[in-house]
């Protein structure tokens, strides 16, 4: 089974209603890469293959003073202290070997040496503790995010659904792309959408948008009229941030149990696309203000119905993929990418979305977020 899952859940540990649990994060999503921590290995070996290969009288040691400090960068202070212990010891080897054990230059190697391995144990401990507190904020913000960003179940309703969520940077896991699916008395509810802006105040507006429909989805029968109820839900948060221009573009669906037919509305969202064995088309709606701006003027048109039998697919996106340019500035060519794929199978299209966007892009300038829906028998 597939879900749209937000970039962290794919870590989390398995448990849950769903399969899947909150995050968790270890001192292992920090620990240094493989090649930081082979480097006091490679130190050590160059300055012994240079001692002895060098003239017995050349004590190459000195290479090993900053042992202790490159040693700080990939291991703890334990291990620091030993690697200094470990140089000044091979130093001291080195040096009687060469006959220069009490030279001045070599005694003030052995104290430089000591200094930095005192300094490196230093680093290393300061290193350890800010690492501790990364993982403490990834793992506050991970939780975060698993709240706002749900993952969604392979099935709701008698719908099957597969999709992806893919924020533009991949270190903040909460964009300004938003979805939902629930399952309610009047059938199975989706919201697919996408807040002007970026940065905080849109990761705010996503939360309020999505914790105002898990109520209303529940309370409200019309799905109209559940679209005006977001509209002013957006509102407030505009006036509450003294932001004008905010604005939610967003499609709103219903499914009801055993039936063929799904219900849409399209607040200036992007046109969703029925994948049938015969082709691709857009699913047009009637054009409405996005979540926001309904005050502006016009009245909520009545859900468009779109038939959905067994071996169709009803795709919802963001303009992260529709909008996604190459290098040659080109938008990624959805429609006629997803008529090629000779698939209407919702886990093949959004893996294929997933990974050809990504190659047409190069990388993402914008949120992706992508819903594939389709009868859970097909």
């Amino acid at each position: 089974m597939r879900a749209l899952t937000p970039p962290s859940a794919a870590r989390a540990r398995p448990g849950g209603a769903h399969g899947t649990a909150q995050p968790h994060r270890t001192s292992d999503d920090v620990r240094a890469p493989l090649w930081v921590l082979l480097l006091p290995v490679l130190l050590l070996v160059v300055d012994l293959v240079f001692d002895f290969g060098w003239p017995v009288t050349t004590a190459a040691g000195f290479l090993l003073t900053v042992l202790p400090v490159v040693s700080a960068f990939g291991y703890g202070p334990l291990a620091v202290a030993g690697s200094t212990v470990l140089a000044v010891g091979l130093q001291i080897l080195l040096a009687t070997r060469a006959g220069h054990l009490s030279e001045q230059h070599h005694v003030w190697i052995y104290i430089a040496t000591t200094l930095a391995g005192i300094m490196g144990t230093a680093l290393s401990w300061q290193r350890l503790r800010r690492s501790r507190d990364l993982v403490r904020v990834r793992s506050i913000a991970d939780t975060l995010q698993y709240t706002v960003l749900r993952p969604v179940p392979a099935r709701v309703g008698s719908l099957r659904t597969v999709g992806r969520y893919r924020p533009a940077h991949a270190d903040i896991g909460v964009g300004g792309d938003l979805y939902e699916v629930c399952e309610t008395r009047f059938g199975t509810r989706v919201l697919l959408g996408d807040v002007r802006g970026k940065g905080l105040d849109a990761v705010r507006t996503v939360a309020d948008v999505l914790g105002a429909f898990r109520v209303t989805a529940h309370e409200t029968a019309d799905l109209c009229e559940l679209a005006d109820q977001l509209d002013r839900q957006v509102l407030r948060d505009a006036a509450e941030g003294d932001d004008d221009e905010l604005f939610v573009t967003a499609v709103l669906l219903q499914h009801r149990p055993e039936g063929l037919l799904v219900e849409l509305v399209n607040r200036g969202h992007l046109d969703p696309l029925l994948l049938t064995p015969a082709g691709v088309r857009p699913v047009r709606c009637p054009e409405c203000l996005p979540l926001g701006l309904g005050h502006l003027g016009g009245e909520s048109s009545a859900p468009v119905a779109v038939e959905l039998p067994p071996g169709h697919t009803l795709l919802l996106h963001t303009d992260g993929v529709s909008e996604a340019r190459d290098a040659n500035g080109e938008f990624y060519p959805l429609t006629e990418r997803l008529t090629g794929l000779g698939s209407t199978d919702p886990a093949v299209v959004v893996d294929f979305l997933d990974r050809d966007v990504r190659l047409h892009a190069g990388s993402l300038g914008d949120d992706l977020a992508v819903l594939a829906l389709s009868p859970a028998g097909s």
